[in-house]
């Protein structure tokens, strides 16, 4: 086969005009992707790394692209509908946190409102029987949208409580990615089926069209559940055993909440928005609206984040960026992917060198080689400006969390990467309450207190530690 290439190259070496028709395709090519990828209006490093692999690889490269490469979704019609047929209630205002809120409400769409009891839930540990609880009592419906279900002990006792509730006539609707949960089978899937519950999938492989980009890369990764409308949980924690240390002692460490109040009609939109655009179905939401039941008072204020590539204005990103800047004596940031845009980067190494307490919690080692490279390549940045940076293990740290202060948190699915930023879609919870703070700042404290702090770590040879961080560092704006 060499031979046959290099003959076959040799020969068109002695003509010209096949030489320069090559040449002038190869420039088109690049010179339309070119303008393609600069009118998607992304930033300098992520548009310079894909043209950069467009031109290092060409054709190939324009397949990687046309599957992997952003891309934006409409939705907003729909979702506006949708939320028009739910109740909206107005919370009282308050002054706290006003141009967060506000802030937040313009770019995700939720308006403020209250919880009237927030339950930090640690690895599956805590969250897995606060679930499966909750589904047990269920009397009207039970709504769970997730990326990952896997088929072992935990995804067959989650299978198995959801059938059980759905022969007794609650209506159970399951939502999974369908990368994430690929594993599972159509037979594992079989008893919930049959006792009449109802499953979809958030972008399912789709017949291939050369004028249809595919949905390969936008993923659903919310993890939620509403139960009666009475109960919602939201957060990192996937449904696997993987997260469960009563099964694994290398399990994933984790965060979910548990809520109850007004926030949990706004989890309920959130599902049923995703619900309708994966199955086209609303004939539902009428009767589901009239069977909202009244919600306890609440006093913490709390908002829901949700963002995705339908929507332009990366509402979980610009909550990260603005509340640290926000920051007046502390900031906390544990993320298991932490691969910062240049905004988030300013923000942190800002807030640092401006005398503010920055914290960052990463894995010691993650689930990517490539990532923790990645990770690793913006320490000497990070160490510079005064951040002080912790590696936690021998667990895989999957928490997302963002402590603000001594009032302020962000919880939820999102990491601190572009993926989560740009590309998921996700879904967080933005806390402004004090004793829920104290709460999520004793556990952190003592995850900081486990992990080993970073100090000079890059004072090593070139080639066998700074060098896979500078390649991973290139390849950062493509993770």
């Amino acid at each position: 086969m060499e031979v046959v290439l290099l003959q076959l190259w040799n020969a068109m070496q002695g003509i010209p005009h096949v030489r320069a028709w090559l040449a002038a395709g190869w420039a088109v090519y690049l010179l339309g992707l070119s303008i393609w990828i600069v009118l998607q209006k992304r930033e300098p490093a992520a548009t310079l790394s894909w043209l950069i692999s467009l031109a290092v690889l060409p054709y190939i490269g324009f397949f990687i692209y046309y599957v992997f490469g952003p891309q934006r979704l409409e939705r907003h019609r729909a979702r506006r509908r949708i939320r028009a047929r739910l109740p909206e209630p107005e919370p009282a205002p308050t002054p706290v946190a006003l141009e967060l809120r506000t802030l937040a409400q313009a770019t995700s769409g939720y308006a403020p409102t209250t919880a009237c009891n927030i339950a930090l839930l640690v690895d599956g540990c805590d969250k897995y029987p606060a679930l499966l609880d909750a589904i047990a009592r269920a009397r009207h419906h039970v709504h769970l949208e997730y990326y990952i279900l896997e088929p072992d002990r935990t995804g067959h006792a989650i299978i198995a409580a959801l059938a059980e509730r759905a022969k007794a006539g609650v209506a159970v609707r399951l939502l999974l990615d369908a990368v994430g949960s690929s594993r599972a089978s159509a037979g594992f899937f079989r008893p919930l089926l049959d006792a009449g519950g109802e499953l979809a999938w958030f972008h399912p492989g789709r017949i291939w069209l050369p004028w249809r980009r595919p949905w390969v890369n936008l993923r659903t990764h919310r993890k939620l559940a509403i139960v009666d409308g009475v109960v919602g949980f939201i957060g990192g924690i996937n449904l696997t055993d993987e997260e469960d240390p009563r099964v694994r002692p290398d399990a994933y460490r984790d965060l979910h909440l548990r809520m109850q109040g007004e926030i949990v009609r706004k989890l309920q939109d959130l599902f049923i928005d995703d619900w309708v655009y994966a199955t086209g179905r609303r004939d539902f939401i009428y009767a589901l609206a009239c069977a909202m039941p009244d919600a306890c008072d609440g006093s913490a204020r709390v908002q829901l984040l949700a963002s995705g590539p339908d929507s332009p204005w990366e509402a979980i990103h610009r909550l990260h960026v603005h509340a640290i800047h926000a920051a007046e004596s502390r900031v906390w940031l544990a993320t298991p992917y932490f691969v910062p845009g240049e905004a988030a980067m300013m923000a942190l190494t800002s807030s640092a060198l401006g005398g503010i307490d920055v914290r960052l919690l990463v894995p010691r080692m993650s689930d990517s080689r490539l990532v923790t490279w990645c990770v690793r390549s913006f320490y000497d940045e990070l160490l510079a400006a005064g951040v002080k940076v912790y590696e936690y293990g021998p667990r895989m740290l999957h928490t997302k969390a963002l402590l603000v202060d001594d009032h302020l948190a962000i919880v939820g699915s999102a990491n601190f990467d572009n993926r989560s930023f740009r590309l998921n879609f996700e879904a967080s919870m933005l806390i402004d309450d004090v004793a829920f703070a104290t709460t999520l700042s004793n556990l952190l404290s003592g995850e900081i207190d486990d992990a080993v702090p970073v100090h000079a770590k890059h004072a090593q040879p070139l080639l066998t530690g700074r060098l896979p961080e500078a390649l991973a560092r290139l390849l950062a704006p493509l993770l």
